[in-house]
């Protein structure tokens, strides 16, 4: 299976962070969005009429709708897919002052 989903978690709650707007660019354009289910997660981004390509990527993550005290408005992490063929799982694990992400399985 291929294709891209993320995973956002509110670490300061202990609680995954549903209702969080999340939009996907590949090379600047926007291919797909979504809003993070009950469970933090955004399992179809890549929309199924949109094929994955190598390149570069970002997704956005609207957390100041969610977060009304959250330092950070927006989070946007670039990556780069080079095998086409393979499934990209981008969590991010987020506090009012801080996140980190990492590539997932």
């Amino acid at each position: 299976m291929s294709g891209i989903s993320t995973h956002v978690l509110d670490i300061a709650a202990g609680k995954p962070a549903s209702g969080v707007r999340v939009r996907l660019h590949r090379e600047g354009a926007e291919v797909g969005s979504c809003v993070t289910n009950q469970d933090g997660r955004c399992t179809n981004l890549l929309p199924v009429n949109v094929a994955l390509y190598p390149g570069t990527y970002k997704l956005t993550f609207e957390v100041g709708a969610r977060f009304a005290d959250s330092f950070y408005p927006e989070i946007e992490i670039s990556f780069r897919i080079t095998d086409a063929t393979t499934h990209y799982h981008i969590p991010l694990l987020l506090s009012r002052f801080g996140y980190t992400t990492y590539r997932g399985s």
